[in-house]
């Protein structure tokens, strides 16, 4: 594993805390990974979870979106089946990383309708955040790659800014790469240009790209989609400050090509509203 670390860290106190993160040693500090999906966590984050020695994985979703589209093309007829052999692959997946299934918690929230719920959504991650004390939270990127991982970005944002408003120690919040649109395609493994945030790249020795492809195959359901995403390397970044209100980057979102429930200007309006709401 060869780790890349973006200049513009040097003089920043915590940086040493990302280097020490992308390195090869055993990762002690307590962590949440706070993922929107089943799957997205390996994605984003293969190479960390054997280092990953006191690590709890939160879904926001359950990974099953409620028009059945994905279920059927899978081979479901009904949602709670699918949505149990998404929960099964991951445990598989896990299980080759050496996280228990008794450190992976489940939100509950519908696949795809994340956005729609903002405000419970928030309020439950600040009630499990202040349970579990993360030092560190790795999470989603605000890019426009999909709702529910905006959703969930600007949940753990949320959630954070009020614990610290309560007096609390927030944690410090690491992305991992998802995906987003560039000229109409989708890029995977990198995050968006034109932000300013101190960035590792790790790319993966041959081990850890096996190893990451044994994850990746535990997901059986996500095989077409999975075929999108690279082995190759793997990319951490402090969380820059959002305003969740404008968009992430110019142009057509990523998730505006499909019927995911939601468009960009809609997702806006209720994170407005949600943030209003949440700041009284």
């Amino acid at each position: 594993m060869n780790t890349i670390l973006d200049s513009r860290a040097e003089n920043n106190a915590d940086s040493d805390v990302l280097e020490f993160f992308c390195g090869n040693e055993d990762i002690l500090l307590k962590t949440a990974i706070i993922a929107a999906h089943p799957d997205d966590e390996v994605i984003g984050a293969s190479s960390r979870l054997p280092l990953l020695k006191n690590v709890y994985i939160v879904h926001t979703t359950d990974g099953a979106p409620r028009n059945m589209l994905d279920a059927r093309a899978s081979g479901f007829h009904n949602l709670s089946d699918y949505a149990a052999a998404r929960r099964k692959e991951l445990f598989s997946a896990l299980e080759i990383a050496g996280v228990p299934p008794n450190r992976c918690l489940e939100l509950g929230f519908k696949d795809q309708e994340a956005s729609f719920n903002l405000i419970e959504l928030s309020k439950r991650l600040e009630e499990l955040l202040r349970e579990l004390r993360p030092e560190i939270i790795l999470t989603h990127a605000y890019e426009g790659g999909h709702p529910d991982h905006d959703s969930t970005a600007f949940a753990v944002h949320t959630a954070c800014a009020s614990i610290y408003g309560k007096g609390f120690a927030p944690p410090l919040i690491v992305e991992f790469t998802s995906y987003h649109d560039s000229r109409g395609s989708i890029v995977t493994s990198e995050f968006l240009s034109g932000i300013e945030a101190r960035t590792c790249t790790i790319l993966l020795s041959e081990e850890e790209k096996a190893i990451k492809k044994r994850m990746v195959d535990c997901f059986v359901t996500q095989k077409n989609v999975l075929t999108l995403f690279k082995t190759e390397k793997e990319a951490f970044r402090f969380a820059p400050a959002y305003d969740f209100i404008k968009p992430p980057h110019e142009g057509t979102l990523y998730y505006e090509h499909f019927d995911w429930g939601i468009d960009g200007k809609s997702w806006r309006r209720l994170a407005a509203e949600a943030l209003e709401l949440l700041n009284r």
